[in-house]
């Protein structure tokens, strides 16, 4: 359209487009400090053009399009990194409690009670029918169990501290899951009609983040709006408007929380996210703790058991189990050792402290209290054993603890990338409100110019 009202429409139309713009740039303002929002963008495209005679002239302006600025490759890179972050802050949570139990710095461990339960015996052999020193056998003998059952116990309240987080994990991973799916049909209904959904995808995304914080995921484009999101091992979480659960049962083995998807169990494959660090801390880190506690528990009780019975107790009796014997459930298992782990004896006059059948002998005493360097627990003495056992969980705290201020590196390094993506610059939006508003000034001008012009020309023929 050519003359006046031509122009005039051009500047109506830029009128609008700034005005948008100026719209896009105070919400981006408002949201400069919201979690999760991605900055948008005013898209301006320019309107076709007429020609009249040798001449072409434009139609002006208008806002096609209000995108939101976001790297896809960029957020994947990220939710792979809150995985692995997750995952090992869960692992370290764990074996952090594990090593509490075994704290000697603390007296917590088991270093001492060992120790002293072995030097009762070296002290009863100094005057091995002394009624005192046999009774601090006793005594010590009952100290080292009492601290075998409290060490398993601990354990046992660890390991129901994560099964039930690992349920709480599941709980959640559904409820995100869900969300997911409700915003999918959204998306893909805004983009059908040609309505911005910027706002509706941050949603998706921080959803999906948050999801990525608690299970590995796999997410993929489906186009039209949904994504389609797994576990890393293909397991299906979100499927366009529909998600699928997760459940946790309890295995009749173990007697820990598995996780199930579409009834098949997916527990071990879980190598991410906090559900990951949780059963990686469960049936790795605290298992390990467990089955070496059992093993050194059996050492000692069996190891005891047999060199008592070369002995004498005080009354001439051939010696019998200073410890309950312990019998495993399976064979070349010792589970169970330590939370079983009791004195068999009462009475102190029972303790085989001679070696011939005398009062006076302390021979069997003395063997006992060489056992403390004998290797009886997997060809180590039982100190060396609890060392390099204690050592061990400490090696893995140690390199989950470096581990973890790498992943926060990383993670660190992935949101500042982000956050020059998409994130909002106070100074370039103030640049762009000064710009537009300049824009909308100068349309406004035109209308205006126009305006008096149109009255001019209006006059003119009136002949006013």
């Amino acid at each position: 359209m050519g003359g006046l009202m031509g122009s005039l429409q051009i500047a109506v139309q830029s009128l609008l487009a700034q005005q948008g713009a100026l719209e896009v740039t105070s919400n981006n303002i408002a949201n400069a400090n919201t979690p999760g929002y991605s900055r948008q963008i005013a898209i301006f495209q320019e309107e076709g053009s007429i020609i009249e005679g040798s001449l072409t002239f434009g139609e002006g302006v208008s806002l096609q399009q209000i995108q939101s600025v976001r790297d896809s490759v960029l957020n994947l890179q990220l939710d792979q990194a809150t995985g692995a972050q997750s995952q090992v802050d869960a692992y370290l949570g764990g074996m952090n409690q594990v090593a509490t139990v075994f704290n000697e710095t603390q007296g917590s461990g088991l270093q001492n009670v060992i120790s002293q339960f072995f030097n009762s015996f070296q002290q009863l052999s100094t005057n091995p029918t002394d009624p005192t020193l046999r009774q601090a056998v006793l005594t010590a003998g009952q100290n080292l169990a009492t601290a075998f059952n409290q060490a398993s116990t601990a354990l046992g309240q660890i390991r129901t501290s994560l099964d039930q987080s690992v349920v709480q994990d599941v709980g959640q991973v559904n409820q995100l899951t869900s969300q997911i799916a409700a915003l999918n049909p959204q998306i893909a209904a805004a983009q059908a009609a040609g309505q911005s959904t910027g706002s509706l995808i941050d949603q998706r995304d921080q959803l999906i983040s948050q999801l990525s914080g608690l299970v590995d995921t796999s997410v993929t484009d489906a186009g039209n709006g949904n994504v389609t999101v797994t576990t890393a091992n293909g397991s299906p979480l979100v499927v366009g408007d529909q998600s699928f659960a997760l459940t946790t049962q309890v295995d009749p083995q173990t007697g820990t929380q598995h996780v199930f998807s579409q009834g098949t169990d997916i527990t071990e494959s879980i190598q991410s996210g906090d559900l990951g660090g949780l059963i990686q801390a469960r049936d790795q880190g605290l298992a390990q703790a467990q089955t070496g506690l059992d093993n050194l528990a059996a050492g000692l009780i069996g190891s005891v058991n047999t060199q008592s019975a070369q002995g004498y107790d005080l009354s001439g009796a051939a010696g019998g189990n200073f410890f309950v014997p312990f019998t495993p459930a399976a064979a070349g298992s010792n589970a169970g050792a330590a939370a079983q782990f009791a004195v068999a004896i009462t009475d102190p006059s029972q303790i085989a402290a001679s070696s011939d059948g005398t009062a006076g002998s302390n021979g069997n005493a003395l063997a006992l209290a060489n056992l403390a360097n004998s290797g009886i627990i997997n060809g180590q003495d039982p100190g060396d054993f609890y060392s390099n056992f204690v050592a061990g969980i400490g090696n893995q705290v140690s390199t989950a603890t470096a581990q973890q201020t790498a992943t926060g590196l990383v993670v660190t390094q992935l949101q500042n990338q982000q956050t020059n993506v998409s994130g909002v610059s106070l100074d370039e939006e103030a640049a762009n409100l000064q710009m537009y508003q300049n824009a909308y000034n100068a349309s406004a001008q035109v209308v205006a110019a126009i305006n008096t012009l149109t009255q001019t020309t209006i006059n003119m023929a009136t002949g006013a």
